[in-house]
């Protein structure tokens, strides 16, 4: 069974990461993919900021460590991959390419009228993959 977890460095993608791990654990011969996307409306920020790109990768492998980190702990084997584009369109492009199983996603924590005025990457997800998708609160 494929798993994937989306993240981007906040604590409900960690917490995402953590259930995406106990499932892991639980499956036999499942294997947990994790994806961090970097906006890239964001990237030209970040780009701005950075003062190279190697800082700029590092910044990025910082928001994907942590998880790596608890998966290593709960023995888990993982497979990171960096995309760059449209989060939501990305992670559902994803999931279709590579024939996920199950996806994990942390939930923004948007209020009913904010998600309804600005979207969430969580909501889009949820109605365009076509694999079941979890969202940790």
């Amino acid at each position: 069974m494929k798993i994937a977890v989306a993240v981007d460095g906040s604590d409900n993608a960690l917490r995402a990461a953590e259930h995406a791990i106990m499932l892991a654990q639980y499956i036999p011969e499942s294997n947990l993919e994790v994806i961090y996307v970097a906006d890239y409306n964001k990237a030209k920020d970040e780009r701005l900021l950075a003062q190279s790109p190697e800082s700029l990768a590092l910044n990025r492998e910082q928001k994907v460590s942590p998880v790596e980190k608890l998966a290593s702990s709960a023995g888990v084997k993982i497979k990171s991959t960096m995309l760059k584009g449209k989060p939501s369109q990305e992670i559902i492009k994803y999931v279709k390419d590579h024939s996920i199983d199950q996806l994990v996603i942390g939930s923004r924590g948007l209020n009913a009228f904010q998600e309804m005025v600005l979207g969430s990457v969580s909501h889009k997800v949820v109605k365009h993959a076509n694999c079941p998708v979890t969202i940790v609160k």
